[in-house]
């Protein structure tokens, strides 16, 4: 394989997103009795809940014909096609054909399974690079982990983009100061800065040298397990208790095209305090921050065709062009670890 051709692999690879980690996928409440088909990182998934309540996700794929399991019946540890009857359960084994006796896939597993994780009102699946690979540790931020200090919502929506468009839009302070100028929260501070890299344990945090505090001035990239961007913006005294309000945000690609965006909003806050900002939260600022996200969608959906590779980048883009080095890194390794790039 020529440089190029292995240089356009890898990035193809990249596109349709990285593995041997976990992404949420939906949010829980769209999980519910019924089975539910999506496609994230390009594969076709159906997820549905036994009678405990418990997640599950293998390829939405009948072994028979073909069939979207996802068309079929929820008969609680397992799966029945719509079209056959034949039933599939959650780690992808056939479990009868009822159609046939003594069927020769009963007992087989004939569809990829996928480990499920449940947590902080999403859904988790984890994308191996390779068959038979370990789950790696689902570890989230503090603002995520720590359910006694923190309060959260969930907010998630699908961007007609390639999700490496939603990554570097996050980890890009300055444009705050630009596309969201007009937003209840990053109206104020300088419209010029200088921005330092600055290493973490599990990434790197991209900030402003002579602002904080006062619009969004850093984000954060950490991989623990799953790739998460995280930073603070300013809070108005006027919806409740003061310090930070957070963002713990993640891109999932579903195909080359689309894009899945889980942002938590959180606080810090406890007791009576929590219960006093979840109702300022839902009466005055969960339209405001809608708001803002459909700015970003916007101009991410409006880019010129391959924007990223016409770009000019300069000092303020540090901290996406290291992410993309990142990446790149981890796309290279996977490729490596499947035998499809020396």
């Amino acid at each position: 394989m020529t440089n190029s051709s292995s240089s356009d692999a890898v990035q193809d690879y990249l596109d349709a997103g990285l593995r041997s980690l976990w992404y949420p996928v939906i949010a829980s409440w769209e999980l519910g009795s019924n089975p539910l088909g999506i496609t994230r990182l390009g594969e076709n998934l159906v997820l549905w809940r036994d009678h405990q309540g418990v997640a599950h996700a293998v390829e939405d794929r009948c072994p028979h014909r073909g069939a979207r399991l996802s068309k079929g019946w929820n008969l609680g540890d397992r799966l029945a096609c719509w079209y056959h009857g034949v039933e599939v359960d959650g780690s992808g084994v056939v479990r009868d054909v009822p159609a046939m006796e003594n069927n020769p896939i009963v007992g087989t597993a004939c569809v990829r399974h996928y480990p499920v994780k449940e947590a902080h009102g999403a859904v988790f699946i984890y994308f191996a690079t390779v068959d038979g690979e370990e789950p790696a540790e689902l570890v989230l931020p503090e603002q995520l982990s720590d359910e006694a200090s923190y309060g959260n919502f969930l907010c998630t929506a699908t961007w007609k983009c390639n999700y490496q468009y939603a990554i570097d839009n996050v980890m890009d302070p300055m444009h705050g100061t630009y596309l969201h100028s007009d937003s209840h929260s990053m109206a104020e501070g300088d419209r010029q800065a200088e921005m330092v890299l600055e290493p973490t344990e599990a990434g790197f945090i991209f900030k402003k040298t002579g602002q904080s505090g006062v619009n969004f001035d850093w984000v954060e990239f950490g991989n623990s397990g799953t790739l998460w961007l995280r930073l603070s913006i300013p809070y108005q005294a006027r919806f409740g208790p003061g310090g930070p309000f957070w963002i713990v945000g993640m891109a999932v690609p579903e195909d080359k095209d689309h894009t899945r965006v889980f942002f938590w909003r959180v606080r810090k806050v406890e007791g009576w305090q929590r219960q006093v900002w979840r109702f300022f939260y839902r009466t005055k600022l969960e339209g405001l921050h809608w708001d803002v996200l459909e700015q970003d969608r916007v101009i991410l959906e409006s880019m010129a065709p391959d924007a990223r590779h016409h770009e000019n980048l300069y000092q303020h883009d540090v901290g996406l062009s290291r992410l993309r080095r990142v990446m790149l890194k981890l796309a290279k390794k996977q490729l490596a670890e499947r035998g499809e790039v020396a």
